[in-house]
């Protein structure tokens, strides 16, 4: 078990969190001041969930090739020179050099989404739960750095504001980048996974388990993209919530979810991966019955915490779920395969989620998780009981 990684991890986790939050709380508000059309305010958030889904097949392969570290170090240098455009944006007020900042972000985010494969090569199969959520609970320090530096650097630079949290980020994916570096590229083979090695990649993605768990992946980023990126617009823009009440929100949704991460790990262990993917599909739907209750403060808030939680159990229970499925010889292609449906979901949202908000509001963008949530409600217990599940069974 290789503890260095996981602690490099972990503390890389906190830079990209911080970075994420920081430019999903403004993306849409940025977007907002420097678009000619409102309708265009989350565009440049599209872009980046768009430039995500794109990047996650060649990412993947790009750390085939030359491991995991360098390839990390790459999309950190990736976010670095995002993050200088976006400066030179608000600077110039070009909308479409904005955008242009948000794709190249979308290019390190879709590395930074792989940091939890990085994790689970680093220790054995039993281990596996734990490690994924071990390396999301850095996430918890970038949803109080992350707010904080909203607010604190919004008028770093005179006259120009949200230019300073740009320039603080640069500096700290730097050190991100030197930090990659140090990560060393050793996966763990086991034994019981060599007996399907490197099987033909229909054979692999047509297995009921690697279904559900892709399905349960793009059903927890889509949706949560979705209502995370209207949250701002709906907020701040057309309910006049301050920026601070906004970041607020768009905190404890961050931490509802990954501070969930502390425990999810082991509740596979003891309650098994599909019972906390269910509870992450009920915990979704809580959101969208909470969220069409009203436009009051405490509506947001805890409909983007509930929001947070359901994510976090599908997404680490997708995660663990979809590692039982391949072996060690074909990893990168069940991951690139993963990556590319499940951000493909995310940026569908995210393009939905401005048009949505512009011509039919908050309520109606409420109603969208529903269907969607009973589907794969059902489809988790359909293989709830298949035999490669009960490997989530097995003692740690």
């Amino acid at each position: 078990m290789l503890k260095k990684n996981l602690i490099l991890l972990v503390i890389c986790q906190l830079i990209s969190a911080t970075g994420s939050i920081s430019m999903v709380t403004l993306g849409a508000i940025i977007g907002s001041s420097l678009a000619t059309n409102k309708a265009w305010a989350t565009l440049p958030l599209s872009l980046m969930v768009v430039s995500i889904a794109s990047t996650a097949i060649p990412a993947t392969m790009l750390m085939h090739r030359i491991g995991r570290s360098r390839g990390f170090a790459l999309a950190s240098v990736a976010a670095v020179i995002a993050t200088l455009v976006a400066w030179a944006a608000l600077v110039t007020s070009s909308f479409w050099l904005f955008a242009l900042a948000a794709i190249l972000f979308g290019v390190n985010m879709a590395f930074t989404q792989q940091y939890r494969y990085a994790a689970a090569e680093s220790v054995p199969a039993r281990y596996i739960p734990r490690a994924v959520s071990f390396v999301l609970v850095g996430s918890i320090g970038g949803a109080f750095v992350g707010p904080a530096l909203v607010t604190r650097a919004e008028n770093l630079v005179a006259n120009v504001p949200h230019a300073g949290t740009m320039i603080v980020l640069a500096g700290l994916f730097v050190l991100q980048a030197l930090l990659f570096l140090r990560l060393r590229n050793v996966v763990h083979e086991e034994d019981s996974a060599a007996e399907m090695s490197d099987r033909p990649l229909k054979e692999i993605v047509l297995q009921p388990v690697y279904v559900v768990a892709v399905l349960g992946g793009a059903a927890g980023w889509g949706l949560m993209t979705l209502i995370m990126t209207a949250t701002p617009l709906s907020m701040h823009i057309n309910d006049g919530f301050s920026l601070e009440a906004t970041a607020g929100v768009i905190q404890a949704h961050v931490l509802g979810m990954y501070v969930p991460s502390l425990i999810s790990g082991f509740l596979i262990e003891r309650f098994g991966v599909s019972r906390l993917m269910f509870a992450g599909a009920v915990l979704l739907l809580a959101t969208s019955i909470v969220g069409l209750q009203g436009h009051f403060f405490m509506h947001y808030w805890w409909a983007l915490l509930l929001l947070g939680v359901g994510w976090n159990f599908l997404y680490v229970g997708g995660t663990t779920m979809l590692t039982y499925t391949y072996s060690m010889a074909e990893r990168f292609r069940a991951q690139a395969v993963n990556e590319f449906l499940v951000f493909g979901a995310s940026a569908t949202a995210s393009l939905l989620a401005g048009t949505v908000m512009h011509f039919f509001g908050w309520f109606r963008l409420m109603l969208i998780p529903i269907p969607v949530l009973l589907v794969i409600a059902v489809a988790i217990l359909v293989v709830r009981k298949d035999p490669l599940l009960r490997r989530s069974a097995s003692p740690a």
